[in-house]
């Protein structure tokens, strides 16, 4: 166990799984007392059995905001304070695009990652006023380049990360600090369950996202929630006490763009127009030994 956390207080909302249970974990190991807000009922007991009382798990919907109000209330009755808000809770949203959108597909994804990461905030500031504390939201790397995500899921993310700046400037002289995390491929059940896969399907999944993901970014190995957790850790913690407003990439690199053979692949078309061999840019793109 470490000490980055020592003495405070978070919580964690889509805490049951994926990136929000390797941060409830990884928040436990470093000293934290956590509130672990989620809508899955099995998984929750089973934090609570695993992790002791460090946390406390608590039924929350975010779609509602007097359950995201309750799970920060009960944080402080609990543990006396709040330190962190992790506004993690979210699915991949609706397969739509610009031709196709619905009002209550928009409705739907907006109200889950922009609104409750919104509630979210406006509700941790009168724990957080008095004596400063960190509110992190999952952002992605959907909401700063195309082409990671759907349509709507991408316009959310870009949200957050706006969200994150302006919210910034209007709480950093409470000594409130609010960041994001932009993940990029993880291994987790998210991408199942956003095609309609059922929670149990959708689990069996994660090993097989995990090995098609591992050569899908420059550093050639799976994201795992652990990665986001670590990122997390750093903003929850007085680590990061100069950093405010920020959105964090975490994505192995998969936003630097193509690289190697994808690299060469992008811009054989190019090459082979300019009357160039391909294979020359392959040989170019060769590390050097």
């Amino acid at each position: 166990m470490g000490n980055r956390l020592e003495g405070k207080v978070a919580v964690v909302t889509g805490a049951a799984s994926g990136i929000g249970r390797g941060t409830v974990e990884l928040f436990v190991r470093e000293g934290a007392r956590v509130v672990a807000a989620d809508v899955q009922d099995d998984k929750g007991a089973r934090i609570e059995e695993e992790l002791g009382k460090a946390v406390r798990y608590v039924r929350c919907d975010v779609y509602d905001e007097a359950q995201i109000k309750n799970a920060i209330d009960v944080a402080v009755k609990s543990f006396g304070k709040l330190d962190c808000l992790f506004n993690n809770a979210g699915t991949g949203g609706a397969l739509e695009n610009v031709d196709t959108v619905t009002a209550e597909g928009f409705d739907a994804v907006m109200h889950l990652h922009v609104r409750a990461a919104l509630f979210g905030i406006k509700h941790a500031i009168p724990a957080m006023k008095t004596s400063g504390g960190s509110i992190i939201s999952t952002a992605s790397v959907a909401g700063i380049q195309h082409g990671f995500g759907p349509l709507l899921y991408s316009i959310a993310k870009g949200a957050i990360v706006h969200m994150t700046r302006v919210a910034s400037g209007q709480l950093a002289p409470m000594g409130i600090r609010i960041n994001c995390i932009c993940p990029g491929l993880i291994a987790t059940p998210i991408f199942a369950k956003g095609i309609g896969l059922a929670t149990q399907v959708a689990d069996q999944t994660i090993t097989a996202v995990a090995a098609a993901a591992t050569n899908s970014q420059p550093i050639a190995k799976p994201g795992m929630p652990e990665d986001i957790a670590e990122a997390a850790l750093y903003l929850a913690s007085d680590g990061s006490k100069f950093v405010t407003g920020q959105a964090l990439v975490v994505d192995g690199g998969l936003t630097i763009g193509p690289t190697g053979e994808r690299q060469v692949q992008v811009f054989a078309p190019i090459m082979q127009a300019m009357g160039i061999d391909p294979e020359i840019l392959g040989q170019l793109l060769q590390p050097k030994t």
